[in-house]
């Protein structure tokens, strides 16, 4: 799991918010024109979401060993940073958007604490639940192709491949023998494979920059076959910046320029409603298969204190957007523990120390380029598409729906408008079939906020907003 303290800060600690600020509060910018990126400021930024990281693992696992007693770890989840990073933070402010994770997280505990999040997770058809991981892991192997700089934008097309349809430069290179070294490792079934790619990448690109120089890449075009984003080199060691902690805005994402605006408003809980369902599938998911491998889960293929591993989960999305990382999950590579004999909750609390004593290391994030990690991100998208077996697809009524979810994640780049997308068609299908019984009342509901999310422009037009 130790990779999430390299690849977490990639996401969270590069994009900018509608401001052109960093999480860090920094502009990502140097000048007006935004001709050239700031690397001093990405770079701190990127090491305190690192030390934010590790620290809320942490305690979160610790949380989950002592109060779940189940050997599941918990950290920044991948898929709930994207959609954090690059559908939330570019609509308003990074502390806003955090609080929306901190909103996301009290829903969710409320849901666990009624009995309510297994019924809206019955709601959802199986096949959709299945589209919106795949969709998301398309969406997170888009991002790492495009952060080493494999995909980029084409003289004349949307996207081409490399510099001019040519992979070139060193960086490139990097990211290829990190990327068949993962997937090497992955094959022979070498433990920590993807801890090993990231720090063997690392090392890769500090020799290749100390050697050839590379520099970085500039925003305005120049040295396009350098550095994507930091330029790997060895620098003074500091100690863990932890001041992102608390920066929180629970109320400003839910105003525009200090006024109430209500089709505003749907368009947020819209938004938070699909981080709810991008978190909590997943952790059932996770929970079940953590418990599977385990031989823990009872008669009915459930683990043992339901309850209290769904309420350390939820409370983990409470503190992740306290901490500015983005909401905090159940990781299924808990399962590697499992393999190796965990049963109780001991081996969270020992998996939650190493992550305490990780807080000390995350300075040295800085020394990885998005070459050396985004080979993680682009596997990760091939762990999580190869649940697309489980979707039939000789019905058009399931097959249509899935379809539209998992390309429009990546195509759109929002999981929103996946998510969005595969929910209406379902709900229409459905209808222009004549098995509206077949719907549980929670998606026509559910249904009912995606129309006025895609509806929001128009709305806000209809009220000269």
């Amino acid at each position: 799991m130790a990779y999430i303290i390299a690849l977490n800060p990639l996401i969270i600690g590069t994009g900018a918010d509608k401001n052109g600020n960093l999480i860090s509060g920094a502009p990502k910018f140097l000048d007006a024109a935004m001709t050239q990126i700031d690397g001093a400021a990405v770079g701190t930024s990127i090491a305190m979401v690192a030390a934010a990281t590790a620290l809320i693992a942490g305690i979160m696992t610790i949380l989950m060993g002592v109060v779940g007693r189940f050997p599941m770890a918990i950290a920044s989840g991948l898929g709930l940073n994207a959609l954090v990073a690059y559908t939330l933070a570019p609509q308003m402010t990074w502390p806003q958007a955090m609080g929306l994770v901190v909103w996301e997280g009290i829903i969710i505990t409320v849901l666990v604490l009624t009995g309510f999040r297994t019924a809206v997770f019955k709601a959802v058809p199986p096949p959709l639940r299945t589209a919106i991981s795949v969709g998301i892991g398309l969406f997170i192997a888009f991002v790492g192709l495009v952060n080493a700089g494999v995909i980029r934008q084409g003289s004349g097309t949307p996207v081409t491949l490399g510099v001019g349809g040519n992979l070139q430069g060193w960086p490139i290179l990097v990211f290829l023998i990190g990327l068949v070294l993962l997937i090497t490792l992955h094959v022979l079934k070498v433990k920590g494979a993807m801890l090993i790619s990231i720090i063997s990448g690392t090392v890769l690109a500090i020799i290749v920059e100390a050697i050839g120089h590379v520099g970085g890449q500039a925003a305005d075009g120049s040295n396009p076959t350098g550095w994507a984003l930091n330029v790997p080199s060895l620098s003074g060691f500091s100690w863990p910046d932890l001041s992102l902690l608390g920066r929180v805005d629970m109320v400003g994402a839910f105003f525009v320029d200090g006024k109430f605006q209500f089709a505003h408003f749907l368009a947020l809980v819209v938004l938070v409603f699909s981080l709810l369902l991008a978190d909590f599938f997943d952790t059932m998911g996770t929970m079940v298969a953590v418990g599977s491998e385990g031989g823990l889960n009872d008669a009915d293929g459930m683990p043992p204190r339901t309850t209290e591993i769904l309420l350390v989960d939820s409370l983990g999305a409470v503190v992740g957007g306290l901490g500015s990382v983005s909401s905090s999950t159940s990781y299924v590579e808990s399962t590697a523990g499992v393999g190796e004999g965990a049963r109780t909750g001991l081996a969270s609390v020992v998996t939650g120390a190493a992550f305490l004593l990780a807080v000390f290391l995350a300075p040295l994030v800085n020394l990885v380029p998005f070459e050396a990690a985004s080979p993680v991100l682009v596997f990760v998208g091939f762990l999580m598409i190869s649940q697309i077996n489980e979707i039939d697809w000789t019905r058009p009524e399931i097959g249509i729906p899935v379809f539209l979810t998992i390309i429009l994640m990546p195509f759109a780049y929002s999981i929103t408008v996946g998510i969005g997308a595969g929910f209406l068609a379902y709900v229409f299908i459905r209808l222009i079939l004549g098995e509206w019984r077949k719907i549980h009342a929670l998606m026509y509901v559910v249904a009912g906020l995606f129309v006025l999310y895609f509806a929001q422009g128009v709305i806000l037009n209809l009220l000269g907003a």
